[in-house]
């Protein structure tokens, strides 16, 4: 019982770990995509930077927006069935 539990607990924290690559690889592509746009100098240009950092700070934001919005949704629904339940004990 306790391996099961185990490996459940491992395959969690591998898919954990390929959402994050998975998210990162997103974040960096898209913002590559959008900052780099010279490829005739080695050197990250200083207005490079500043976009990648910027790309990065609004991608973050808005996961971090999402993620919120998606916890309160889903306190929502916990609640309404709270109470559906309560209602179907009370008749």
């Amino acid at each position: 019982m306790a391996t099961a539990a185990l490996q459940q607990q491992q395959q969690m924290e591998i898919k954990q770990f390929k959402d994050f690559l998975s998210s990162y690889n997103q974040l960096t592509e898209r913002c590559f995509l959008d900052c780099v746009k010279d490829f005739s100098n080695r050197k990250v240009t200083d207005s490079e930077k500043s976009c990648a950092n910027r790309c990065m700070d609004k991608y973050l934001k808005m996961t971090q927006r999402i993620s919120q919005r998606f916890q309160e949704y889903q306190i929502q629904q916990n609640e309404g069935l709270v109470a559906a339940q309560q209602k179907k004990l009370l008749s």
